[in-house]
């Protein structure tokens, strides 16, 4: 584990920060998944990837490998499980040497395992960022990371992490909410920040794992015909902005069910650029509210639900003036190729295409039967 919640930029003032959201996969993992991380890591080369919830399919973590009957139960089950859950997410980053590190989603707690247990088993690894260790009332994924320069120890930029779902064991409900306690440390931290930042705002980016309420700002009725129209079935025919937009919407977003007035804090702290979410697997969009840029960004799980805009996002800073960020997502065909073994592993391994599934193999089957067909015809000629 690192000693600190802290990166620093490169000697040549640069930094990359990638996002991996929703990987949500189990012990069996997906390898279309792994083939696609491992490429971004290679290729991309980021200086430190964030997962931002639903790391794990915690409510499934016993389930068989095929199906969801579970195979297994209890906590020394669930916990042995787990630890090679995560192990497939983070091995990748620690053979490589790039520091990482984690929030949780609505589906990783929902088990035995508690968020204190699942994150100690995260720091077991030497590149995780050590996340909140103090006894603050806070949950342990609720932190910052602050951005260094190439030298000096004077933080340029700022990343929030913060906790936004958890499961009540007793009521068997997960609570999709920012709590209170939260909303007034990110103040009050905001504020020594400022502080420190010679009475300046200090420039950040907040990471959660669902969206807050407002980014419905963002959509706007529309009718069917119109660019960019989707049914979204509770609201009718909606679509993005397209004026404010860019980027897709594959479902109506998902928002929390109280923001806690965390959006309200980030106006009034001034601190925040950007607001960068995961949740919905089919969204991959940004757009501005208010001066503050919401940014969604779609699945990598193969496992659950989800579209061609699999992939992972990246957030390029140069030290110069690091609140200028840019930010570009690499879906699964620019990472993993084109070509048909790279389009087989995609149909193999992804959730939703069953349909497809079938038609390849009914294409084969009539392939080689076609095949053994002429083969037999021409042995009969013979």
């Amino acid at each position: 584990m690192k000693d600190s919640n802290s990166i620093r930029f490169n000697a040549a003032g640069k930094l990359r920060i990638m996002q991996v959201s929703d990987p949500q996969d189990m012990k069996y993992v997906r390898k279309a998944m792994v083939n696609m991380l491992d490429n971004a890591y290679d290729l991309l080369c980021p200086d430190l990837v964030l997962f931002t919830g639903d790391n794990i399919l915690g409510n499934h973590l016993l389930d068989a490998r095929i199906g969801d009957k579970p195979v297994a139960g209890g906590k020394s089950a669930t916990y042995e499980i787990m630890r090679d859950s995560i192990r497939n997410i983070v091995a990748p980053l620690e053979k490589r040497g790039i520091p990482f590190s984690m929030i949780f989603g609505n589906h990783d707690d929902r088990n035995d395992v508690t968020k204190q247990e699942q994150a100690d088993i995260y720091r077991s690894f030497s590149g995780c960022l050590p996340m909140n260790t103090s006894a603050n009332g806070l949950d342990c994924d609720t932190y910052n990371i602050t951005v260094l320069p190439s030298e000096g120890d004077n933080p340029l930029f700022n990343l929030w992490m913060l906790d936004s779902a958890w499961y009540d064991r007793k009521e068997d409900v997960c609570h999709e909410k920012i709590k209170p306690e939260t909303v007034e440390w990110y103040k009050k931290t905001s504020a020594l920040l400022k502080e420190q930042n010679g009475g300046e705002p200090l420039p950040s980016l907040m990471f959660l794992h669902i969206p807050l309420p407002e980014i419905e700002n963002l959509i706007e009725p529309c009718m069917p015909d119109e660019l960019g129209a989707i049914n979204t079935h509770k609201k009718g025919w909606c679509r993005l902005k397209p004026d404010i937009t860019r980027g897709s919407m594959g479902e109506y977003p998902s928002v929390l069910e109280d923001g806690a007035g965390l959006f309200d804090a980030v106006l009034e702290c001034g601190d925040v650029k950007g607001i960068v979410t995961g949740h919905d697997h089919t969204n991959c969009f940004e757009g501005k509210y208010k001066g503050v840029e919401f940014i969604q960004t779609s699945c990598a799980s193969f496992r659950c639900y989800g579209n061609e805009s699999r992939g992972v996002r990246v957030f390029d800073f140069d030290e110069r003036d690091p609140s200028e960020y840019i930010t570009y997502f690499f879906n699964y065909a620019e990472l993993c190729g084109r070509g048909a073994a790279a389009k087989l592993r995609y149909m193999i391994d992804a959730d939703g295409y069953i349909q497809d599934k079938t038609s390849f193999i009914r294409k084969s089957a009539s392939t080689v039967l076609s095949a053994a067909g002429a083969f037999l015809k021409m042995k009969k000629e013979d």
